[in-house]
């Protein structure tokens, strides 16, 4: 029979330290967690709610026989003109098809029995469509805009405010609703604008990249231009 000194290791003292070893593992691994979620939180931002097909759509029906459904997700990932209320969709019907599970946006809706007006479009122009801030009632078909694109800053530098087009008529146009997370924004419009082609491009790729587009109407008859361009930076805070 073997006896063991005052600081042997016992197999009870074995257990409990092997016990004491793996919940302090187990907190580690859990606040590791919790700091990859809230980063992750950070990383997408707040979460909108928005309305959700529950049924494929043929082009032409009615929204509301989709019956779509509120779900939330992250701002960043939510169309910038997506429908959150289904008092929105009373009249409305779907421009295109939709199958299940598609957000429904204003893009893709119109009125009931509206017929879309045609274009006399010139070569080289085009029709391009755009989700600003500004006022439904003077932005109307016939009048002439100016455009202002916002980014985002990175940081390290700040963010930039730059009047991109001058003087662009509006082709058509129709209220969107209102951004829900962005209660100060004020109202926002759906536009056509007549755009040369290089144009169309930069204000496709300004909807993904910008944080706001805005529609200042002009004076009737102010043709002036010469300040496309002018930009102003935001301070860093």
């Amino acid at each position: 029979m073997t006896s063991r000194g005052p600081g042997a290791m016992t197999p009870r003292r074995r257990a409990l330290l092997l016990l004491a070893l793996a919940a302090l593992l187990g907190a580690l691994a859990a606040a590791s967690v919790r700091r990859r979620e809230a980063a992750l939180g950070r990383a997408l931002g707040p979460q909108v709610r928005v309305l959700v097909t529950r049924r494929p759509v043929p082009a032409g029906a009615g929204a509301a026989s989709s019956r779509p459904l509120l779900r939330a997700v992250p701002r960043r990932y939510a169309p910038p003109d997506a429908v959150a209320s289904a008092v929105q969709l009373a009249g409305a019907r779907t421009a295109v098809a939709l199958p299940a599970g598609s957000v429904l946006t204003a893009s893709v809706l119109r009125a009931d029995a509206a017929a879309a007006p045609e274009l006399a479009l010139a070569p080289g122009e085009r029709a391009a469509e755009v989700l600003a801030h500004g006022d439904p009632r003077a932005i109307a078909p016939g009048a002439r805009v100016d455009v202002l694109v916002t980014r985002e800053g990175d940081g390290a530098r700040a963010g930039r405010t730059v009047l991109a087009l001058e003087d662009v008529e509006v082709l058509a146009s129709r209220p969107a609703p209102r951004d829900a997370a962005d209660p100060g924004g004020g109202a926002r419009v759906v536009a056509s604008l007549r755009v040369r082609m290089r144009d169309a491009v930069y204000l496709a790729a300004a909807q993904a990249f910008a944080r706001d587009l805005r529609l200042l109407v002009r004076a009737p008859g102010d043709r002036t231009a010469g300040g496309a361009g002018f930009s102003v930076d935001q301070r860093l805070r």
